[in-house]
């Protein structure tokens, strides 16, 4: 109830993170504003803890950390106490310094995740926040959220995972003949599927060491488009039916260009063509259901490639620096 009031009362949302947190932020956004008719804004901590934006009358922090330890973050809280904001961790380690510094907290219980590579965090991340989002909605009268059925919409979520997770073999089939020799990548989406590609190309990234990036696709023809050229590997995520026809124009635009493209589409909005289809979801929780064909595509590249899939270079688990 204190965590529901808190939100209730707050005229804006900053959700505060860093890396694969940050991206979860991002992909729960669309979800917080239209259930708890609050606006959201995203901050990366490492930015905020040397100068705040313009912030709102009755501002509501919530911090989103895999160990609760991100100095960065940190960094931030103390200055929200400082000047009485009110503030929300959602950690999925109880006890751990942004659980006890912050007024409330709300713990994943994802069980412990070894791997440095966020994965399963980022799910409970977007779980958490969609309860969140309902409680409240439904607490304020708000009709979607009302409508929302949050745990049968996530055993679809479940099942379309399960359903990814058996095709496997097939995407270590198209993952080695894309990935395991290149030394970069693209991956495009529009709308929520843009927020799945910025956390897919993290995972790329910091396991295989593919130097990848993650796009608005709409935004390739300002600029990074120049960088397609023959064999130049582009993977596409498709589920949201209103952009996919656009997104298939981008599609079209790089494969013209002699990119080797590889589609992700749920299946409310697949053709023949695509490589993988998905089970549709519900489209606030489609960035779950859709990172984790593109998870799996990391794992294998790296595997390929003769590399540690669990303890990449130059990575710590938590982040306990500046």
């Amino acid at each position: 109830p204190a965590i529901i009031k808190a939100v209730q009362e707050a005229d804006r949302i900053y959700i505060l993170a860093a890396g694969t947190s940050y991206h979860a932020g991002f992909a729960s956004k669309k979800m917080l504003e239209e259930l708890t008719d609050t606006p959201v804004e995203l901050g990366i901590s490492s930015e905020w803890g040397y100068g705040m934006p313009l912030l709102s009358k009755k501002p509501l922090f919530i911090f989103i950390s895999q160990s609760g330890e991100t100095a960065d973050s940190r960094q931030v809280l103390v200055k929200a106490n400082e000047m009485g904001i009110p503030s929300l961790t959602v950690t999925n380690v109880p006890g751990s310094t942004l659980s006890r510094e912050a007024d409330m907290t709300m713990l994943l219980h994802a069980g412990p995740e070894i791997a440095v590579a966020s994965t399963k965090a980022y799910t409970a991340q977007i779980a958490a926040l969609a309860f969140l989002a309902k409680a409240v909605g439904e607490a304020n009268g708000n009709e979607k959220a009302k409508a929302f059925d949050l745990v049968h919409e996530l055993s679809i979520v479940a099942q379309s995972i399960e359903s990814t997770l058996s095709e496997k073999e097939v995407i270590d089939e198209k993952v080695r003949g894309l990935l395991e020799t290149t030394r970069n990548a693209f991956y495009i989406g529009r709308g929520q599927d843009y927020y799945v590609a910025m956390e897919a190309s993290l995972k790329l990234k910091e396991i295989s060491y593919i130097q990848c990036e993650g796009f608005a696709a709409g935004e390739l023809k300002h600029g990074t488009i120049a960088l397609i050229e023959e064999g130049t590997p582009v993977i596409a995520l498709l589920s949201d039916p209103v952009l996919a026809s656009h997104t298939r124009g981008n599609i079209q635009e790089v494969a013209a260009r002699g990119a080797h493209v590889l589609t992700i589409a749920e299946e409310n909005v697949a053709k023949e063509t695509d490589d993988l289809v998905l089970t549709a979801v519900h489209p606030y929780l489609s960035p779950i259901s859709m990172v984790v064909p593109t998870q799996l595509i990391a794992y294998f590249a790296t595997l390929h490639r003769g590399l540690d899939v669990d303890k990449p270079r130059n990575l710590a688990k938590s982040v306990t620096v500046e």
